[in-house]
């Protein structure tokens, strides 16, 4: 489908380098927006904007670290420059670290008696890697938003892309600072949303169920290729089967952004997952 609405704007995409965030960028490309892609790895987002140029786009990489607003200011000087003032605003930058993440998925008793350490308990969580995983996630959606919607407001047509997770309606076991933070980014999506509404900026989000990407590919796959056990549990909690594929958030993304089909849409968080998130078990 041709989003005509689309053709010209100006879309920044933070994570763009990414596997989900680069197909994103990729799939405003093809309708035309000019796209500037926004990576810490300056490598992997010239790559997307490659990609993107390639297939007869327009499209920057940018280097920058969202939680750094001198970077984030120095990166918007440049879009600016290249592309014109921002229209649509992805905050897509965000990610996991083990220092976050639990060994076991429930505390037994045995691991209160013994210490064993190659596990990892709630009580072993490292605070800073806590604190790190969730301001990758949330202050990396708020900086971002503070230095890119000064252009935005009053702007006609502008809205803002927030990237949650179905984790923020069902925490997964082991990453407890993970599925915090999105549920963060889909409680400011709400907040924004309010907050915006009279300078005509929309805030929605997407929320990816289970899609297999660099970032997950060894909770979900043994170096063999065979599916782990997490593999096996997540499958069988989803209704259709399968992971997802990137190319199938571009429908919710594009619905989003062309007011055309969602200019009353606001504060809402669309879920993609297969029907994993309204699946009981039983």
């Amino acid at each position: 489908m041709v989003h005509e609405n689309l053709k010209g704007r100006v879309a920044v995409v933070t994570g763009g380098g990414g596997v989900i965030c680069g197909d994103f960028a990729k799939a405003l490309g093809r309708q035309g927006v000019k796209v500037a892609v926004l990576d810490l790895n300056e490598a992997a987002a010239q790559a997307v904007a490659d990609e993107i140029t390639a297939a007869g786009g327009e499209a920057i990489a940018v280097g920058c670290n969202v939680l750094e607003p001198e970077s984030m200011e120095q990166a918007r000087k440049v879009v600016n420059e290249k592309l014109g003032t921002c229209d649509i605003l992805l905050n897509g930058a965000g990610g996991n670290n083990p220092k976050g993440t639990t060994t076991k998925e429930t505390l037994e008793k045995i691991d209160l008696i013994e210490k064993d350490e190659n596990v990892k308990t709630f009580f072993d969580l490292d605070p800073q890697g806590i604190s790190f995983v969730f301001n990758l996630n949330f202050l990396g959606t708020l900086i971002p938003t503070q230095v890119f919607a000064r252009d935005m407001a009053d702007k006609q047509n502008t809205c803002i892309i927030m990237v949650s997770s179905m984790n923020a309606y069902r925490p997964l076991t082991k990453i407890p600072a993970y599925s915090a933070a999105k549920a963060a980014v889909k409680n400011f999506t709400e907040f924004m949303a309010v907050h915006f509404a009279e300078v005509g900026i929309r805030v929605n989000a997407i929320a990816p169920g289970f899609f297999s990407t660099n970032q997950n590919k060894t909770l979900l796959w043994n170096e063999d290729g065979t599916p782990t056990a997490r593999t096996e549990k997540i499958l069988a909690a989803t209704p259709m089967k399968r992971f997802g594929e990137t190319e199938e958030l571009d429908g919710a993304l594009l619905f989003l952004c062309d007011e055309a089909y969602s200019s009353f849409v606001t504060g809402t968080t669309i879920i993609v997952d297969g029907g994993f998130n309204a699946y009981s078990g039983v």
